[in-house]
C-alpha cells in the first residue's frame, strides 16, 4: 500500500461530515477529527502548519512550505475537509476492491486532500527546497455547506498566484465552472371549504403552472444560450409545500428552484429575467433568495502562464468545464486565479458506494509534484 493510499484510508476512517446535515452533538460531525490528523501530519514533515478558525469547533488547517530564497510566486492547494452524510456507518470502513477504494469522502474530496498533502510531504522531504515557490497547502471547512472555509481564507487576506482547487475532476483541469443559484417562489390564493372549492383560489393550482412553465419554455429559453466549456445554463424544481390538509382550498404554495448559472450572469439578472418570463405569461409570483452567500460562476484565462503550465503537467491540450459549484469561485472572486483538478468522478460523489481509482490517486499526486518541482 502507497503512503497516498494509506493517508486517505486513514481520512476515510475519521468521520467529517458537514454539521449542518446533522442533529447537533452527533458523533460524525465536523472537519476537527480531519483538521488535528492532517496538522500533526504535516508537522512531521517540516511544515509550518497553524489552525484558522472559523466556525465554533471547526478550523481550516493551513501548511506552508516556504521557498529557500525569497518568495517570487505563491501556490495554494485547496480541498475541502468536510462530506456529506453517510448512508451507514460502514462508508468511514475504507474498503480496497478491483483497485477502488470504498468510502465516504474517497473522492469528494478525501482524495484531493490525500494526493496534494501527499505532493507537498514528499517535495518537503526532497534534498532541495523550492527555490522560489511559497506552496500553501489549505484544508477548508464547510464547503458542502455555504463555503465559510474558503470565504474566511480569503477575508482574511490570503493571496495567491493560482490556487488548485480540490475536486473529483477525472485528472482534468477545470478553468470554468457553473454557479448555484436557489431561489424561492410563492403563489397567494385564498382559503375556502373543500366542500365549496369555487369560493377560495387554490394556490397550488396557480403554482403548478408555474412550476410547467419554467420545466418546459423556460428551460428550452436557456437551452439557446451556450458557453464553450459548460454547455447552457439549467433550471430544475426542487421541492413544493402547499396547504395544510385536504379540504381547504390551499392559500399559498412554496417552490424552491436550482438555478445553475453561466459566467456573466448575476443574482440580479436571473431574478429579473425569471419574473419578466413569468410576467409575460400572465403568471404571479413572489420570488427570494434561499443562499445565504452568494455561489456564482467561475472561469480563469486558460491562457494564464500558470494554467498553461499547470495543463501540460498533467497532460491536457485543453481545459474542461464542470457543472458543479465549488470554492474554486469564492477564491477567484478574491483576486486568485483558480482552477479544478482531482482525482476521482463526480458521479461517484455523494453515491452510497462513493469510490476512487487508485490508480487516478497516485496520477494526481504524481502530476502536482511534477507541477510543483517544475515551477519550483
Amino acid at each position: 500500500m502507497t503512503r497516498t493510499e494509506t493517508l486517505l484510508c486513514e481520512l476515510i476512517a475519521l468521520p467529517s461530515v458537514n454539521p449542518a446535515f446533522l442533529p447537533p452533538g452527533h458523533p460524525a460531525a465536523g472537519e476537527q477529527r480531519v483538521a488535528d490528523f492532517l496538522a500533526a501530519t504535516a508537522a512531521r514533515a517540516g511544515l509550518d502548519v497553524e489552525f484558522q478558525k472559523v466556525l465554533p469547533g471547526r478550523s481550516n488547517v493551513i501548511a506552508r512550505l516556504s521557498p529557500a530564497g525569497k518568495v517570487r510566486r505563491t501556490i495554494l492547494l485547496a480541498p475541502h475537509l468536510d462530506t456529506v452524510v453517510a448512508a451507514d456507518d460502514g462508508q468511514f470502513v475504507p474498503r480496497r476492491r478491483h483497485g477502488r477504494l470504498f468510502g465516504r469522502g474517497a473522492c469528494d474530496t478525501k482524495g484531493s486532500i490525500a494526493a496534494m498533502l501527499q505532493a507537498l510531504v514528499q517535495i518537503a522531504g526532497s534534498k532541495q527546497r523550492p527555490r522560489a515557490t511559497e506552496i500553501v497547502f489549505a484544508g477548508l471547512v464547510d464547503e458542502e455547506n455555504a463555503q465559510a472555509g474558503s470565504r474566511a481564507l480569503t477575508g482574511r487576506g490570503l493571496n495567491a498566484d493560482l490556487a488548485v482547487v480540490g475536486e473529483p475532476t477525472r485528472l482534468q483541469v477545470v478553468t470554468a465552472h457553473k454557479g448555484s443559484l436557489w431561489l424561492q417562489l410563492e403563489t397567494r390564493g385564498k382559503s375556502a371549504h373543500g366542500a365549496r372549492p369555487e369560493l377560495g383560489c387554490n394556490a397550488v393550482h396557480a403554482m403548478a403552472r408555474v412550476v410547467d412553465a419554467l420545466e418546459t419554455d423556460y428551460a428550452a429559453q436557456l437551452r439557446r444560450r451556450r458557453h464553450a466549456l459548460l454547455g447552457h445554463a439549467t433550471v430544475s424544481v426542487g421541492t413544493i409545500q402547499g396547504g395544510t390538509q385536504p379540504n381547504i382550498v390551499p392559500a399559498a404554495c412554496a417552490i424552491t428552484i436550482d438555478r445553475r448559472t453561466l459566467p456573466g450572469e448575476t443574482e440580479g439578472g436571473v431574478r429579473r429575467e425569471i419574473a419578466g418570463f413569468l410576467r409575460r405569461r400572465n403568471l404571479k409570483a413572489s420570488m427570494a433568495s434561499t443562499k445565504l452567500a452568494p455561489c456564482l460562476p467561475m472561469e480563469t484565462n486558460p491562457g494564464l502562464a500558470l494554467v498553461q503550465q499547470f495543463l501540460g503537467c498533467a497532460g491536457r491540450r485543453r481545459p474542461a468545464g464542470v457543472d458543479f459549484f465549488c470554492d474554486g469561485a469564492v477564491l477567484a472572486e478574491a483576486g486568485i486565479p483558480s482552477v479544478v483538478f482531482g482525482p476521482g468522478d463526480i458521479a461517484r460523489a455523494h453515491t452510497a458506494d462513493e469510490w476512487i481509482s487508485l490508480r487516478s490517486l497516485e496520477r494526481a499526486r504524481d502530476i502536482l509534484v511534477n507541477y510543483l518541482n517544475f515551477l519550483a
